[in-house]
């Protein structure tokens, strides 16, 4: 798997996060879930993990998406 995965140049890692943020954009977009409930659910430690996670990948917080 990791040989695949290193000749497609991607990871288990980023494959993870590519599913994190478009749950995350799609939930916020509906805007029935709070971040803290979201976080939990996208499997974060903490509600401020997921508002860095979330600036790292689309440049805003969700608040500011939302």
């Amino acid at each position: 798997m990791r040989r695949l995965l290193r000749a497609e140049k991607t990871s288990i890692g980023e494959i993870r996060d590519a599913v994190r943020r478009d749950a995350a954009i799609a939930s916020l977009g509906r805007g029935d879930e709070p971040i803290e409930k979201l976080a939990q659910r996208l499997g974060f430690s903490e509600a401020s993990a997921f508002r860095r996670a979330f600036r790292r990948w689309t440049g805003r917080s969700p608040g500011d998406f939302r």
